[in-house]
């Protein structure tokens, strides 16, 4: 079990050939049967799934587990307390978690296999101490929402998310006000007065990428200039925010092709 940046969402990775009896839960349930196959029971009757499926849980939905055509079976899945949903769905007046149902127990869909592994590789990242920052909260909760969004608008009862416009010039200009602390998904998703789904499919529409990925240019940017102005490269990753300088290197050799080193001995170069 691995927890999150939110109280209200957990993890779990279980290899197991661990037979479940019928149980519920109060939460939504989104997992990917990585090994093995199952055999459940669900809201829909008697269910089968297989490695690379996804499987799914709605509030109070009674179901079990066991495994099939082998010993056991490795699963992961992610909760969501019925809240996190509602946060989901745009304006919460006219909707709530209790009007949302998970259509399939079983489902295939590569868009949200990819969505819900970067998922856990973000929130696994998160969890470890050297690589909780403010940034890095950024990315879980737009991987969070990506993962939400593709699984509601497709496998729910709630209607796709209508398309949107606007301008997100503000919420461009906060995220570049401080590199080192930028706000919350949330938070600009407030400041635009729209659903954090909205600003996340805006943004990338209007600037080509994500939030986080635009904080991580704008903080490669900024490392070279400091560079160039003398700081040392331990200097320039902890001045913009990278969690080590090796951090800084990779989105560096990403970013413009050479490494911070190589850039530094140009600029040296450039000033004999």
């Amino acid at each position: 079990m691995f927890g999150s940046p939110w109280a209200d969402v957990y993890c779990t990775d279980i290899d197991s050939a661990r037979h479940y009896g019928k149980h519920w839960h109060a939460t939504f349930g989104l997992g990917l049967l990585e090994n093995g196959a199952q055999s459940s029971a669900s809201g829909q009757g008697q269910v089968e799934a297989y490695a690379g499926n996804l499987i799914t849980t709605n509030p109070g939905e009674v179901h079990d587990g066991r495994p099939i055509g082998g010993a056991s079976r490795r699963w992961r899945m992610v909760y969501l307390e019925p809240g996190v949903i509602a946060s989901m769905l745009g304006d919460p007046r006219s909707r709530t978690a209790s009007d949302v149902a998970l259509t399939r127990p079983v489902i295939e869909d590569p868009r949200l296999s990819a969505a819900l592994r970067q998922l856990f590789r973000r929130v696994e990242n998160c969890g470890a101490e050297r690589q909780s920052t403010s940034a890095n909260v950024l990315a879980c909760e737009e991987s969070l929402v990506q993962t939400c969004a593709l699984l509601l608008n497709v496998h729910s009862t709630v209607p796709p998310a209508r398309e949107i416009g606007g301008d997100l010039r503000q919420v461009r200009e906060r995220l570049g006000d401080d590199l080192l602390n930028p706000p919350t998904l949330s938070e600009l998703a407030t400041m635009a007065g729209l659903s954090k789904y909205q600003v996340l499919r805006r943004f990338e529409k209007i600037y080509g990428v994500p939030p986080h990925s635009w904080l991580l240019h704008q903080r490669a940017e900024r490392a070279r200039s400091l560079i160039r102005e003398g700081l040392s490269l331990a200097q320039a990753a902890a001045s913009c925010g990278f969690a080590d300088q090796s951090h800084m290197t990779r989105l560096f050799v990403r970013q413009f092709g050479f490494t911070p080193g190589a850039w530094q001995k140009a600029a040296v170069r450039a000033l004999q």
